[in-house]
């Protein structure tokens, strides 16, 4: 029993290994939050959707990287801490506490939210749910999705009350791919919403043995969900701005990097990045949850429409510019080798969700280009990059040969040693057009056999 205890017996009984928790989705956000409470010390369930899910829980192999996961379940599993099933009812009546970090998502075509997976798994909850629990949403979600739809479900399935006899709230999940776990542990107070009192005390207790930094209440549920996708379409807004503005310097004659350092001096302003796109699994969703709801109750949001129709369309403009240099230079994009350098959607993590070099794909494939994708972080064949009619390279050098254009999609590390001279070389071409979305290379030298095009730097 969790809820309804005093503070300190809550964060007696979770220091003590007294208390159990179920966290349903084994992913990159449920697996580093099923780490961050391990830490803490409670007993954990992780609750998948298949048993292959499971299997790399069990066998330690969680199949992405991310820093303190590996070396926490050699830790924790063989000691029974960690266990994993696909019964999430089970799961359910086994725990105290239910953490859920399930996938939502977007359909693209039709823009329309997918909340199914909390759909399934709230009725799961339900089934084992007992007086003196807690059920707490990490999941991203659209504004009201707590007391629309974990709640009734909840009170459904277990005939219990939220609020009088188990406890519900939502607290966001907020991590940066590549340090998860630090992210909830270190880095940030967690932020949590609840719709009674004595719910947002019991999730502030527990959240409190987790979060260094603290935790930020908030008044509903609500404005927990909101409080989320409020940073998503900041960036998401902050980042068309930037792309925008280097569009404006391109045809300017202007370094919109040399511009955007002097003004980010200013402590007020905090200019983003410009790139090829935005992807991964959570700002090109979050504005759409947040107009779906604004839809809802009858306001429009036109600067977060056009914010993710300025980031979507960004691919069409890398393209373009590689083709307006092409006919420059007399080269032809059709039956001509294209190498993007970079399938990941952020540098440094090996994570394809949503990258917006599918669609550069698509788009040189539309024209002729025979395409290949090359990224040091992708070791297994990518399935999307198939579908989409592209080809992967596990090297560099494999990739670079016989190559016209050579397209940078992905600010890796690695890139960042890349010269012009060298990408040249490798192509074993007599000259080549390069297009740096990321502005990565290292273009203190440009061989006249290169014509390079960098984003958002204008000039001859």
């Amino acid at each position: 029993m969790v809820f309804g205890l005093a503070a300190e017996a809550v964060k007696k009984k979770l220091s003590s290994g007294q208390l159990t928790v179920a966290v349903y989705g084994l992913g990159r956000v449920g697996l580093p939050l099923a780490v961050s409470w391990l830490m803490a010390g409670a007993n954990v369930i992780g609750v998948a959707r298949t048993r292959k899910s499971v299997r790399k829980v069990v066998s330690m192999k969680p199949g992405f990287d991310e820093p303190d996961i590996d070396e926490a379940l050699k830790r924790f599993v063989p000691k029974g801490r960690l266990t994993a099933t696909t019964d999430g009812a089970a799961a359910s009546k086994r725990s105290e506490v239910k953490l859920i970090a399930v996938p939502s998502a977007v359909d693209m075509e039709s823009r329309t939210v997918d909340l199914s997976s909390l759909e399934d798994v709230y009725p799961k909850i339900g089934r084992g749910l007992k007086r003196g629990d807690v059920v707490i949403t990490e999941t991203s979600v659209p504004p009201g999705t707590t007391r629309r739809m974990a709640k009734p479900l909840l009170e459904r399935e277990s005939g219990l009350s939220a609020g009088t006899d188990f406890g519900l709230a939502y607290s966001p999940e907020r991590i940066y791919e590549g340090r998860a776990v630090k992210d909830i542990v270190e880095n940030y107070p967690k932020v949590i919403g609840a719709d009674d009192p004595l719910s947002l005390d019991a999730a502030a207790a527990l959240y409190e043995c987790v979060a260094q930094k603290g935790v930020v209440r908030l008044s509903s549920s609500v404005a927990a969900e909101a409080e989320k996708l409020f940073e998503g379409v900041y960036r998401d807004v902050n980042i068309a701005l930037a792309n925008e503005l280097a569009k404006f310097c391109q045809e300017a004659g202007l370094d919109f990097w040399e511009t955007r350092q002097a003004s980010n001096s200013q402590p007020f302003c905090h200019l983003h990045s410009p790139g090829p796109g935005v992807g991964g699994w959570c700002i090109p969703y979050y504005p759409h949850f947040l107009l779906a709801e604004a839809s809802a109750v009858g306001v429009d949001l036109p600067l977060t429409k056009l914010a993710r129709e300025t980031n979507e369309t960004m691919p069409d403009h890398v393209v373009r510019l590689m083709l307006k240099a092409a006919v420059a230079r007399n080269l032809r994009v059709g039956g001509s080798k294209v190498v993007i350098l970079g399938l990941s959607f952020r540098g440094d993590v090996a994570d394809t969700r949503l990258s917006p070099t599918y669609d550069l794909v698509r788009k040189l494939k539309s024209l002729g280009a025979d395409v290949w994708v090359y990224d040091p972080h992708i070791r297994a064949r990518d399935e999307g990059l198939r579908e989409v009619g592209g080809s992967q390279s596990s090297s560099l050098r494999a990739a670079l040969r016989n190559a016209s254009f050579v397209v940078v999609a992905a600010d890796h590390s690695a890139f960042r040693k890349l010269s012009l001279r060298e990408l040249l070389k490798g192509s074993g071409r007599e000259r080549m057009l390069v297009v740096d979305t990321r502005n990565v290379l290292d273009a203190s030298e440009v061989p006249g056999e290169v014509h390079y095009v960098a984003l958002g730097k204008g000039g001859p």
